[in-house]
Formats: structure tokens, sequence, C-alpha cells
């Protein structure tokens, strides 16, 4: 992947799913920070593209978020 020059900028997007959270080493499940609604950034390469019913969304882990802009 070549280098990402400075003025790139990160993405924005709406969060319009949120799954239960990861498992800690123990076990147990870390509840995660994002609500659906939330507006956010990503870096540019975060993420998977998927389709879902002719819609093309990004799925991210909460690690990928840079910053919640909105709530």
């Amino acid at each position: 992947m070549p280098a990402r020059s400075a003025a790139e900028k990160p993405d924005q997007g709406e969060v319009i799913a949120v799954g239960p959270g990861r498992r800690n080493e123990a076990g147990e499940r870390i509840a995660p920070d994002l609500r659906t609604g939330d507006r956010v950034l990503f870096g540019k390469y975060a993420g998977q593209a998927v389709k879902v019913n002719g819609d093309e969304l990004l799925v991210l882990r909460e690690e990928d978020i840079l910053a919640v802009v909105e709530r």
C-alpha cells in the first residue's frame, strides 16, 4: 500500500448499525462506544466494502474509527 500524504483527509460517514462488541481475552463482552446515527471519521483505506440490497456499505471495526464528530 502506498504511503499516505499529509494532504489526504479521512473519510466521513454515518453509523447505521452497531454489533454487540468484541470479546476480551477472558471471553467477556466489551460493549462498543459507538451508537447508530453517530457521524464518524475513518481512514481512507479502513474497512471492507460490501453490497447489501444494492447499497454499498463499509464494514469497520471500532478500532478503525478515528473520531466521532457528531452524536
